[in-house]
């Protein structure tokens, strides 16, 4: 599994001046949403005069995305989109009416020239119908060539067009994933299959509040490896203590910034390894003090297992290259598995999900991605 890539801003503007004007903004919304990214905010539609050429006035608006994809196939996927929508570009500058327009306004404060793109776009400060959606979206954010922000441009603005803002709003296709039902959200699996950055891509699409296990500060971990018999008791106690310190810190305390709190672990993850590295004596012990401290803790709402295969497991632990985790073996990771699937067989079926995983890259492909995201909120 690959790591979670950077994650950039991206800001958007859209036109259109054929057929069902709405009806183009909306479709190009869903499909950016499909092939670039998550969409943080969605500007008022404005009617403008079309500028440049004789034709009917154009319906824009702007959009502010999340997207961790290149700015080059950014690119590519925009344009792909007008084209499927039946925008036809050419090489010269005359402009003319089009079903849809999608311009780059904006990547983070990147500035940037190649033969398909110039960012920022050199005409944001000299186009109201770019400036005024842009400013609702985010009034603060500043152009990195000029170093003012959007405001203080459209103050400035030469551009004195009338704009008729319209009193119906596009929808932002986010609103299908309803994260705001599941309070607390665990995602788990084995060894290698992806939940920590699967968690970490969620609560970054959805503002949630994210909870990682501490598994690099436990000095047992690597010990363990080494010499199992000698350092699986300390290690699980270690991770056991650990896991309900921070469940208690970071679940039980409410949030009022974030929606939702998603994990990479649940606590039962302790009583499925200990049941597999533990003597039986020591297991004995161990669920003792476990029960105790269960009781207490919160239980997720909807709890995510990510299936993956052990090939693919030892490939996402080889790639990923901690020392430590060079020993793991086939049937290590096996046992493991069956462990997963024997808790959750005593489990409610209505908050659990099995999620296949084997054949997707959903780090790389936002098509299986979106894919995971409709089996949990579905």
């Amino acid at each position: 599994m690959s790591a979670l890539l950077p994650s950039h801003n991206l800001y958007l503007s859209i036109g259109s001046n054929i057929g069902d004007r709405f009806g183009h903004l909306q479709t190009a919304v869903n499909w950016l949403f499909e092939e670039v990214g998550s969409i943080v905010k969605i500007s008022s539609v404005y009617e403008t005069p079309a500028m440049g050429f004789e034709g009917d006035p154009f319906l824009n608006c702007a959009i502010w995305m999340r997207s961790d994809l290149k700015h080059s196939i950014i690119m590519d996927s925009i344009l792909k989109i007008e084209r499927t929508m039946g925008r036809k570009r050419n090489d010269s500058k005359i402009y003319a009416s089009r079903p849809i327009d999608i311009d780059i306004l904006l990547i983070d404060q990147l500035i940037l020239e190649t033969e398909k793109l110039t960012v920022p776009h050199p005409r944001i400060a000299s186009r109201k119908f770019v400036l005024q959606p842009l400013y609702d979206i985010d009034s603060e954010v500043v152009h990195p060539v000029f170093n003012k922000d959007i405001a203080e441009l459209l103050v400035e603005t030469e551009d004195k067009s009338i704009l008729h803002k319209q009193s119906k709003w596009l929808l932002n296709p986010m609103k299908e994933f309803n994260i705001s039902k599941f309070n607390y959200i665990a995602i788990e699996g084995n060894i290698g299959a992806g939940k920590t950055s699967l968690a970490s891509k969620i609560a970054q699409d959805f503002n949630a509040k994210l909870v990682l296990e501490r598994f690099k500060d436990n000095p047992f971990l690597p010990k363990f490896y080494e010499d199992p018999t000698r350092y699986a008791f300390p290690l699980e106690m270690s991770f056991l203590a650990d896991r309900y310190q921070q469940l208690v810190d970071d679940i039980t305390q409410l949030n009022l910034f974030k929606e939702s709190v998603i994990s990479d672990y649940d606590l039962n993850k302790s009583l499925i390894f200990a049941k597999i590295t533990l003597t039986e004596v020591e297991f004995l012990l161990y669920k003792r003090l476990y029960s105790l401290i269960y009781k207490e803790m919160p239980r997720p709402d909807i709890y995510i297992y990510l299936y993956q295969n052990t090939e693919q497991l030892l490939e996402n632990i080889r790639k990923r290259g901690r020392n430590y985790e060079k020993g793991i073996e086939a049937s290590y990771l096996k046992r493991v598995n069956a462990g997963y699937l024997e808790f959750i067989k005593t489990q409610p079926e209505g908050n659990i999900k099995i999620v296949d995983i084997s054949e997707m890259e959903f780090l790389n492909t936002r098509a299986d991605y979106l894919k995971i995201l409709r089996t949990i909120f579905e």
